[in-house]
This record gives C-alpha cells, sequence and structure tokens, in this order.
C-alpha cells in the first residue's frame, strides 16, 4: 500500500509540475489531488521519493520536481495511454484525409503532431528498403524516348527518361512493360531489382559469349531495367525528415540553456533527429526515450515520443515528437499512436 500510494504521490508531482511549470509542495498536492492522507503523510512519502531519486528539490524551500528516473516510473506504470477526444479524431481524419501525395501526408502529419503535443514533431519519409513495388509504367513520348514511372507501397514515386538508340513499336513496348511488371511488381525493392535483372536476355557478344546485361545499355529491355534499378536504389531520401513546430520551444523559457538551445541546433541535423526517435516500432508500439537515455549527452535535457507506421509487421518509417523532459507523456503518447495509425490506413489506401 505504501508503494501505491508513494506511486500516487509520483503521479500527482508529474501532472502538477507539467501543468504549472513550478516545483509542487505536499501541501498543494494535498488540495489538488484528494490524496486521503495527511500532509505529514504525504512529506513522509516525498522524503522517500527524494532519497530513492524520483523527484529533486531545486533549491532550499522550495518544492519538489521530478527526475528522469521519476519520469520513467511515471511512464513504465501508466495503465493506458490517454485517449483522444472524439474531436480530437475527428480533427485528425479531415485534416489527413485531405492529403494528395507521400509529400503532403508528411507535411500535414508533421503539423498535426506539433499542434497536437505543443512539442517539435519530426516524422521521417518512408525508406525505400522497406517498399515494395506497387506499379511500374512505361509511356512512349517519342519513338526513341521513354518515361519510366515506378510507384512504391509508400506512396513514392519515381520517374525516369531512357534514351532508346532505335525506335521501339507498340506490341514491343507492350510485351516489355509485361515482362516488367511480372518481375516487379508486389516485391520487395531487393527482390524486385534482382527479378528484374534476370528479365533481361543476354545478348550475344563480338565473339560468340553472351554478355552482361548491364554492357548493353542500349538494348529497350536493358536501359528500362537499368532506369529502375538506378530509381530503385536511390537512397537520398532515406534519411530525409520533416520537422515542424519549432516554435513551441519558446513555451520553455527557464530551461532553454539546458534543454532548448541544444534541441534548436539539432534541428538542423536530420540524421541526430532519427538516432533521437530510435528505431521505428511494429505493431504500434510508442517508444519513450527520457533524457540521458538518449544517444546524446548533449541532449540529457531532451525526451522523445516515437513509433513506427506502415504495416503491423513492417515500419516503413518512424515519427514522433522530441522536447524537453518536462512534457504531458500520456497525451503526446496517444497523439503520436493515432497520427501514426492514420499515416498507415492512408498509405494502405493509396
Amino acid at each position: 500500500m505504501q508503494e501505491d500510494r508513494r506511486l500516487a504521490v509520483l503521479r500527482a508531482i508529474v501532472e502538477d509540475y507539467v501543468h504549472t511549470e513550478e516545483p509542487v509542495g505536499s501541501k498543494a498536492l494535498v488540495e489538488r489531488h484528494g490524496l486521503g492522507v495527511s500532509p505529514a503523510t504525504v512529506r513522509n512519502d516525498m522524503a522517500v521519493l527524494e532519497e530513492e531519486g524520483y523527484i529533486t528539490q531545486p533549491h532550499t524551500s522550495a518544492g519538489r520536481v521530478p527526475t528522469d528516473k521519476g519520469y520513467r516510473l511515471f511512464v513504465d506504470r501508466l495503465t493506458t495511454v490517454k485517449p483522444l477526444s472524439a474531436a480530437e479524431k475527428r480533427a485528425i481524419s479531415s485534416f489527413l484525409d485531405g492529403a494528395v501525395d507521400l509529400d503532403d501526408v508528411v507535411s500535414r502529419s508533421v503539423r498535426l503532431l506539433s499542434q497536437l503535443t505543443r512539442q517539435v514533431a519530426v516524422v521521417q519519409y518512408p525508406t525505400l528498403s522497406s517498399s515494395t513495388v506497387r506499379h511500374v509504367e512505361l509511356v512512349a513520348l517519342t519513338p526513341e524516348r521513354l518515361l519510366v514511372v515506378l510507384i512504391l507501397s509508400t506512396g513514392r514515386v519515381e520517374q525516369r527518361l531512357v534514351e532508346l538508340t532505335s525506335p521501339i513499336g507498340e506490341e514491343e513496348l507492350a510485351a516489355l512493360r509485361s515482362r516488367v511488371l511480372l518481375a516487379a511488381v508486389g516485391q520487395r525493392i531487393a527482390d524486385a531489382v534482382t527479378a528484374l535483372r534476370a528479365s533481361v536476355p543476354e545478348q550475344p557478344g563480338e565473339d560468340g559469349a553472351p554478355d552482361r546485361p548491364a554492357d548493353r545499355p542500349a538494348d529497350p529491355t536493358g536501359a528500362v531495367v537499368e532506369a529502375l534499378v538506378e530509381a530503385m536504389s536511390d537512397h537520398r531520401s532515406d534519411q530525409r525528415v520533416a520537422v515542424g513546430g519549432a516554435a513551441n520551444l519558446a513555451r520553455y523559457g527557464d530551461s532553454f540553456d539546458s534543454a532548448v538551445r541544444p534541441l534548436l541546433e539539432a534541428l538542423e541535423e536530420h540524421v541526430v533527429l532519427l538516432k533521437l526517435l530510435g528505431e521505428a516500432g511494429t505493431g504500434g508500439l510508442v517508444t519513450v526515450r527520457i533524457g540521458a537515455e538518449g544517444p546524446y549527452e548533449e541532449l540529457s535535457s531532451t525526451s522523445a515520443v516515437s513509433t513506427g507506421y506502415g504495416p503491423e509487421d513492417q515500419s516503413l518509417a518512424t515519427l514522433g515528437i522530441v522536447g524537453p523532459t518536462r512534457m504531458d507523456y500520456p497525451g503526446t503518447m496517444a497523439a503520436v499512436r493515432a497520427v501514426a495509425r492514420y499515416v498507415t490506413r492512408i498509405l494502405d489506401e493509396a
């Protein structure tokens, strides 16, 4: 019972400190939370919590504030994630449903997440390596020029121009399109590359021995396949992220030097942000990294709440928020999980 009561005291301290931004005293806890015990008992519980490292006193005669260890226990003991209201769910759905393409989905998601949590939101673009091929289209712009369009399961669209050394007829183009679709559609990127390369007919060399397909890029099949392989191997956006809500950091005036300034500098480095968020979790798992649990000592006053989005067994990328450790963890976790679910649904339906 004492442990349960102290956990209730810790929960009350965390909630009040996040809400008021002021150290919390025993009298305020008794008045606001109806803990059912005397102020003296609450003071004793606070003394034990402080001795065990869950709270600390910033200066003499002040109330108490949670430590990273206290926040961790608070998050670990959450029995349920605070549910979003019906109005919040409708707002998420209506805002994201209007997206027209992947860039719009990411842009809307990062804006929405920053508004819901009042923190800095980070959304990673889906990585190519986790994608499957949804469709390939070949369009003859002229008899000797083709537009190759690659559409991935993430909603990403890649286009490449292929110049041919000789004209291609409609029947030959239709046969080539069928061959490419059969090899690639529904395949993961790595498997699609292998299947496409295997679909290229071997061409005899001058000595009668077969050449490697890549040696004959002028061949229509080889040229198209090489264009697709190049598009599938383009990892330039695999570490690309969208960031929104940096202005929310202005709320943390007192902790600017210790938490906000380093975080503002980190916003310029996408690799740093991705490491802060961590690996994309699957199955709707929300990950919370508090303070020194993160990968960078200079950001030890920062917490990150993140999850993966994409099919349950295959997260395509990560989204989440980063901000000072003094944040509304239950509400933030709920918002991050909800936005990830909506983004997943939109990508599945695209």
